[in-house]
């Protein structure tokens, strides 16, 4: 298969690209479903190791999907048009490096040809964050993390 074609996202703008396309381009890492705080002051985004209530902690995958933004109002639906003024988006995530015209790491499922390369590579949440579900928001702002921010990985614990 050319190179045009199985890298769509060096080939195509964001808008461009299909449904599937656009959906692909999340590796499934499970960062952006962490909770988060924007500090008042400098507007630096502050990740916390608690999950939104619908990250299945294992998969890191949305457990409902399709109903996401009615169970949990202020979750955001990405969107080419949306994707530039998304400042919490973590370093490593496709909608971002694209949207800034880099490429996707080689630990990504579109690279790898593997969905579970992010986990092996130690990217995704799995193993390290726990679920919003019956936290007060002080203990979940208790929990700041910076991990989250980086883009090298660090063996999950299983």
């Amino acid at each position: 298969m050319p190179k045009s074609r199985t890298e769509f996202w060096k080939a195509k703008s964001l808008a461009e690209m299909t449904p599937k396309e656009w959906e692909s381009l999340c590796d499934g890492c499970g960062r952006c479903c962490l909770n988060k705080y924007e500090d008042d002051g400098d507007g630096a985004i502050h990740y916390t190791d608690v999950a939104c209530k619908l990250l299945d902690l294992k998969s890191c995958r949305c457990s409902d999907y399709p109903n996401r933004a009615r169970k949990v109002p202020d979750c955001v639906r990405l969107t080419p048009d949306v994707l530039p003024t998304m400042t919490c988006l973590p370093p490593t995530c496709g909608y971002r490096l694209v949207h800034e015209g880099k490429d996707l790491y080689d630990w990504h499922p579109l690279k790898s040809g593997d969905k579970n390369s992010v986990h092996a590579a130690g990217m995704s949440v799995r193993g390290r964050v726990i679920s919003e579900e019956g936290l007060t928001e002080a203990e979940v702002e208790a929990r700041i993390v910076k991990w989250p921010l980086t883009r090298r990985g660090k063996k999950p614990v299983r």
